[in-house]
């Protein structure tokens, strides 16, 4: 009878989803989520059907894995055609940080946090330097990711800063700012300074 007694108890502690042990039963699933996936973040090939003669290759950096990593592509404007500036060589490379990465790009793991709207022009307010270049919005003002991809962009190229501080400023009246482009920057561009210091014109 005791033996009987104890199944038949086993049998409904088992049928009630182990209470007795301490372990609270549940009828709501348990998502846990997608496994993990890890991007490679390496710069996909060029473009095939893009020749050097189609323009110019240069590198964007772009945001993957919460850092900057450089891309490469080609655009139109050569950075030693004639007639071009540092301005124009910055809105073309604006540009294409406003660009939604392409597929191979995203496969890889790379976005952009630059907006679209976003536009370049040379400095030219009384006082300000003739490296100067304006943004349509403040730079503090930005996104720190986007300011970091642009920053680090624009320091990059040789037609306007060769690895040195870029000279930004905004559509306003403020003085323009040097911002440098470091490699702590680029392995943390969200710890980008949301001021750079103050660029004061040199007395002729």
């Amino acid at each position: 009878m005791r033996t009987r007694l104890g199944l038949a108890c086993l049998l409904l502690l088992v049928g009630s989803g182990i209470t007795g042990c301490g372990i609270r039963a549940t009828s709501v699933p348990v998502d846990a989520g997608p496994a993990p996936s890890r991007v490679s973040c390496d710069s996909p090939p060029e473009d095939g059907g893009a020749q050097p003669s189609d323009g110019v290759r240069v590198e964007v950096q772009l945001v993957c894995g919460s850092q900057l990593v450089a891309v490469k592509r080609v655009v139109p404007l050569a950075e030693n055609k004639p007639g071009s500036t540092s301005a124009t060589v910055a809105q073309e490379l604006l540009g294409e940080l406003e660009r939604v990465p392409s597929s191979a790009e995203r496969d890889a793991g790379f976005s952009t946090e630059v907006p679209e709207t976003l536009t370049v022009a040379a400095g030219r307010r009384p006082g300000d330097p003739k490296e100067t270049l304006r943004l349509s919005r403040r730079p503090e003002d930005l996104p720190p990711l986007a300011l970091a991809q642009i920053v680090c962009t624009l320091a990059g190229s040789e037609a306007i800063a060769a690895d040195g501080p870029v000279v930004l400023g905004g559509p306003d009246e403020d003085p323009p700012r040097e911002w440098e482009c470091t490699e702590s920057l680029r392995a943390r561009p969200e710890a980008v300074p949301t001021l750079g210091e103050v660029v004061r014109p040199t007395p002729s």
